[in-house]
């Protein structure tokens, strides 16, 4: 059982400047560890039990990870934009012991949501229509962990989207021209009668490669678990399915199966629901930010509610970072005020003005973006992909050294 919900910080409300009144809000959820090495890790709290191998003996060697959890949801544009974090819960473990034969004993399917630590989804869902407002601009993207009935039906009381990978095979009402089958009653088997409606091609990671998608999709109706059936109504809801064609054989093919209560009534419907799923990518970066650029898991405080505190902090910055780097691809010839502070801007301005050949021919939001990027060791070549996260943390870490050297030798000393 998941222990006691530890304070959630407030965000502070996202900067629109570059971001149009009418773009779509895209809210891409995921659930992050940051693991600890503590003498007394009962202070913090766990995370989750492993296998690490066996003792030389041949006894099982099991280990209880030491660490805060914590369940995040970064609002993003289409455009790709991240406007800041809509929801945020951190939380930790007991330790406990028996989990697998209690799972063996009760269904879970008939266990309330509220009991559950998945009812974070609920929360999180909840907290982003309130702080972002609007809910029928927002569509909620997850991974196949959020793929919760309850989930559906809060999002249909609340007047919202969603977009979710499915991993359930679900109880489905069959077709009135279908047989009264076994096979009938369930979603995929619905799905997999459908046939395939075309084709599209994908680019795969930054590489030159590219694949082939086969594409269907059916609206199915779906029926909440036996066990909750009291509880929740049926839901009509759309099905994707995508399936790489030909894949190779050093990688897993792209096997996709996705749910929403947005239509899919064509072929295009479909494409751009993949590439609204494909944007949750956007959360891992966020993530690598916070743990590789911030090294929020290097941090030595001693107990969960210090380690929250400064969490709640790493998150405005890494969201920051990483809405420079996307803010200056999605509206490069915006003004460098609208994603820069005064401070910055006149110290990036007093490094080119003490160069023989300036740089800054342009006051744009991408002109200023490159050159904290090669402060922090982005080399500006022709054919170099636009600048990343990693480069524009180091570069802005070394803008604000730069800047308090000036503030040093600015300030007039007497005696």
């Amino acid at each position: 059982m998941a222990g006691a919900a530890l304070p959630r910080p407030t965000p502070p409300p996202p900067r629109l400047t570059c971001v149009a009144e009418n773009t779509v809000r895209q809210i891409k959820s995921k659930l992050i560890q940051f693991i600890y090495s503590r003498e007394s890790p009962g202070k913090i709290g766990f995370t989750k039990t492993i296998n690490a191998g066996r003792y030389k003996a041949g006894q099982p060697n099991t280990r209880t990870l030491c660490g805060v959890l914590m369940h995040s949801s970064l609002a993003v544009t289409t455009s790709r934009t991240p406007l800041g974090l809509a929801a945020v819960k951190f939380w930790t473990r007991s330790k406990f012991k028996g989990t697998a034969a209690i799972k063996r004993l009760v269904n879970q399917t008939r266990v309330p949501i509220e009991t559950k630590e998945s009812y974070r989804w609920l929360e999180n869902l909840r907290q982003s229509i309130a702080l972002m407002g609007s809910p029928e601009r927002c569509v909620h993207v997850g991974d196949r962990e959020s793929d919760i009935y309850e989930l559906f039906c809060l999002a249909q009381v609340l007047g919202t989207r969603f977009l979710v990978r499915v991993q359930t095979n679900r109880l489905a009402e069959p077709p009135t021209e279908a047989a009264p089958t076994d096979a009938a009653h369930r979603v995929f088997s619905q799905l997999a009668a459908i046939p395939w409606s075309g084709r599209h091609q994908v680019a795969i990671g930054g590489d030159d490669e590219t694949a082939f998608l086969q594409i269907k999709f059916a609206s199915v109706k779906t029926l909440p678990p036996i066990g909750k059936q009291k509880r929740y109504a049926p839901q009509t809801l759309f099905y994707i399915h995508a399936l790489e064609v030909d894949p190779p054989s050093d990688r897993d093919p792209i096997d996709w199966r996705l749910v929403t209560n947005l239509p899919v009534d064509d072929l295009a419907a479909a494409v751009e629901k993949l590439d609204w799923y494909a944007m949750r990518w956007k959360i891992e970066v966020f993530h690598k930010v916070m743990k590789s650029g911030c090294r929020a898991e290097d941090a030595k405080l001693q107990t969960a509610e210090r380690l929250v505190k400064l969490l709640a902090l790493i998150t405005v910055v890494s969201w920051r970072i990483f809405w420079i780097t996307m803010s200056a691809r999605a509206q490069p010839l915006a003004k460098p005020e609208t994603v820069l502070t005064p401070a910055e801007i006149e110290t990036l301005d007093r490094i080119d003005a003490a160069r023989s050949r300036p740089r800054i021919m342009r006051r744009t939001v991408a002109t200023y973006l490159l050159q904290i990027a090669m402060l922090g060791g982005y080399l500006a070549r022709t054919r170099d992909p636009p600048p990343g996260n990693m480069v524009v943390w180091r570069g802005l870490t070394k803008l604000q050294d730069i800047a308090f050297g000036i503030a040093i030798g600015s300030t007039r000393r007497c005696g």
